[in-house]
């Protein structure tokens, strides 16, 4: 696989399995998965480019708790159209607008037990998840980059 986790997986129980899987093995566990996780926040999928098509939230450029809040406020249904013809990407859910997506492993958030309950506290507090989210990510940025053991003062 790769460095990032497939979409789909073919069932619930293996697309969570997959997002712990790729997380895990480099360190993450189930909170610092969900902060990541809600950088989808931002940007859209291209269905030129993954298959795959449409924003997660109203507001793509900006960084906020709008994905959580709307993984747990929506309805989420099968995708079954788009633009009056028959849906034929891969399988993804949208809201009742059709202009909302979420993605396989986006629904797996709110599926698994675990990963809900981060899912709900960052809904209901975006400084919380501001905060989980920066201290995550810099973890992210520093894997695999080896840290000086003295001050970096120390060097010259």
């Amino acid at each position: 696989g790769g460095r990032l986790p497939d979409a789909d997986k073919g069932s619930k129980k293996m697309t969570i399995q997959h997002i712990r899987h790729v997380f895990n093995r480099m360190g993450f566990n189930d909170q610092e998965i969900v902060a990541l996780l809600g950088a989808h926040a931002l940007g859209r999928c291209h269905e030129d480019t993954s298959g795959y098509w449409g924003p997660w939230t109203f507001a793509e450029n900006t960084m906020s708790n709008e994905y959580f809040r709307l993984l747990i406020e929506e309805r989420w249904s099968p995708k079954i159209t788009h633009n009056g013809k028959p849906w034929d990407g891969p399988d993804q859910y949208e809201d009742s607008t059709g202009k909302l997506m979420m993605l396989p492993s986006d629904i797996a958030l709110i599926q698994d037990p675990e990963f809900k309950k981060y899912v709900e506290m960052y809904a209901k507090d975006e400084d919380l998840f501001f905060q989980d989210f920066a201290k995550a990510f810099s973890k992210l940025l520093e894997l695999g980059v080896p840290l000086p053991v003295q001050p970096w003062y120390k060097f010259w």
